[in-house]
C-alpha cells in the first residue's frame, strides 16, 4: 500500500517505521531534516512539503500537532490531490470532536472518506506498533484503512460510524492522562520536599496501590533529570484545553482537569512548554525550592 505519513514526530515516526516494516511504500512528510533522514535510513521515502508528495497515495495519515495544522495540511496544500481514487484519510491528531466532524464533512464534499483515529500509548507503543487506536467513521473508511491499522496498532476500537466519536474518547483519555501526570509530579514533589529519596519513593509507589501508568512511565524522566520531550508540556496545555472547552459547551464542571491545566500553563509560562511533560514538576521546584535529581550521564 502506498501510504503518506504527515508529521514524523515521536508518534508519527513510530507509525511510519512500522508501516515500512510491514512492506508498505511509505512517504513521510516532515519539515525536520533529521526526521526525514531517519525514515529514509529505515527504507522509506521522505519529503519536506506536501506539495512534493507523489500521486497515487492510498492512505494519508495525519500526525500533526492540532486541528489548525490538520486543516492546513488537508485544505491549504495539494495533499488531497495526491490521493488515489478510493483513498482514505486517517486523522490521528488529538483534536476536539467538533473539529473532527468538521474536517470529515469537508472531505466528504470531495467524496473522500476519513477515519477519526486518534491514538494512545506514547512513543514506546508507536515504535513497537502496539498503539491503541480510538477510531470512528464509515465502514468504507475502516476497510480502506485496515492495512495501516494492522501495521501500527495493538488494539483498534471501532466506535461507530460517526466522525467525532473517536476524538471524544481520546479527549476523555487525555483528561485522565493530564491529571495523572500532574498528580504524579505533585506526589514526587511532596515526597522530595519531605526528605524521601526520589528513587526509593518511585520504587515503593510502583509496587503499591497509588501507582498509575503515568506515574510509572513519566517519573523515570524526573529521576534521570532528562527533560528531553517525549511528549511536551505544551501538548497538555492544548489537550486539557480541548477537554475544558468541551466541558464548558456542556455546562459540565471539571475541577481537577482545570487545576491540572493551570499547572501545565504555569510550567509553560515559566519557559518549560517544550520540555517533557513530566517536568510540570518545575512548578513545585520553583515554588518550594526543590532540588530535583541531576541529569544522569552515560557511563
Amino acid at each position: 500500500m502506498k501510504v503518506a505519513v504527515i508529521g514524523l514526530g515521536s508518534m508519527g515516526m513510530g507509525a511510519a517505521l512500522n508501516l515500512v516494516k510491514h512492506g508498505h511504500q511509505v512517504i513521510g512528510c516532515e519539515l525536520r531534516e533529521a526526521g526525514r533522514a531517519e525514515l529514509i535510513a529505515a527504507g522509506g521515502q521522505a519529503v519536506g512539503a506536501a506539495a512534493d508528495l507523489p500521486h497515487g497515495i492510498e492512505a494519508l495519515v495525519i500526525f500533526v500537532v492540532n486541528a489548525a495544522q490538520a486543516e492546513s495540511v488537508l485544505f491549504e496544500t495539494p495533499s488531497l490531490d495526491r490521493l488515489a481514487p478510493n483513498g482514505v484519510v486517517l486523522c490521528c491528531t488529538t483534536i476536539a470532536p467538533a473539529a473532527a466532524r468538521a474536517i470529515a464533512a469537508r472531505l466528504a464534499e470531495r467524496q473522500i472518506v476519513m477515519l477519526d483515529s486518534p491514538v494512545s500509548g506514547g512513543p514506546g507503543a508507536a515504535h513497537a506498533g502496539t498503539m491503541t487506536v480510538m477510531a470512528s467513521g464509515p465502514d468504507t473508511a475502516f476497510t480502506r484503512a485496515q492495512p495501516v491499522l494492522d501495521a501500527v496498532a495493538g488494539r483498534v476500537w471501532n466506535l461507530g460510524p460517526e466522525p467525532g466519536a473517536g476524538s471524544t474518547v481520546k479527549m476523555v483519555n487525555q483528561l485522565l492522562a493530564g491529571v495523572h501526570i500532574a498528580a504524579a509530579a505533585e506526589a514526587m514533589a511532596l515526597g522530595i520536599r519531605a526528605g524521601a529519596d526520589p528513587q526509593t519513593l518511585y520504587d515503593v509507589i510502583t509496587t503499591s496501590a497509588g501507582n498509575s501508568w503515568m506515574f510509572e512511565n513519566r517519573v523515570p524522566h524526573i529521576l534521570d533529570g532528562d527533560d528531553t520531550p517525549k511528549s511536551a508540556v505544551n501538548i497538555f496545555v492544548k489537550d486539557l484545553g480541548i477537554v475544558l472547552d468541551q466541558a464548558r459547551a456542556l455546562s459540565f464542571p471539571l475541577p481537577m482537569s482545570a487545576s491540572a491545566h493551570q499547572l501545565f500553563l504555569a510550567a509553560a509560562a515559566a519557559g518549560h512548554g517544550a520540555k517533557d511533560d513530566a517536568f510540570v514538576i518545575r512548578v513545585w521546584e520553583h515554588l518550594a525550592g526543590l532540588k530535583l535529581p541531576d541529569k544522569k550521564h552515560p557511563a
